[in-house]
């Protein structure tokens, strides 16, 4: 099996990481915001507080996506940052 690392960008910080190592956000184009499944406009976030705290306090994830985040979208980010990393790899 091809085991190839993917590369993406996380919004705040700007560094290349695996994207097995980050947050996707997508705009689906039927559910609105999503995390982590579906197919659409992505956005990318480090498992880090500071990433995220940045990326809500410049509208990073809103200028990527090109669309409102709502407050629920914010909580849930959150929620999933402070989960144990195992279960952010199953959602995947």
């Amino acid at each position: 099996m091809n085991s190839k690392i993917v590369l993406r960008r996380c919004v705040a910080c700007q560094k290349l990481i695996d994207r097995r190592q980050l947050l996707r956000v997508i705009r689906d184009h039927k559910d609105g915001i999503v995390l982590n499944e579906g197919m659409g406009r992505s956005a990318y976030v480090c498992l880090q507080e500071t990433c995220l705290n940045e990326a809500i306090r410049r509208k990073r994830l809103q200028k990527a996506l090109r669309c409102q985040i709502t407050k629920s979208v914010i909580q849930e980010l959150q929620l999933r940052l402070n989960s144990p990393i195992d279960s952010a790899a199953e959602a995947r």
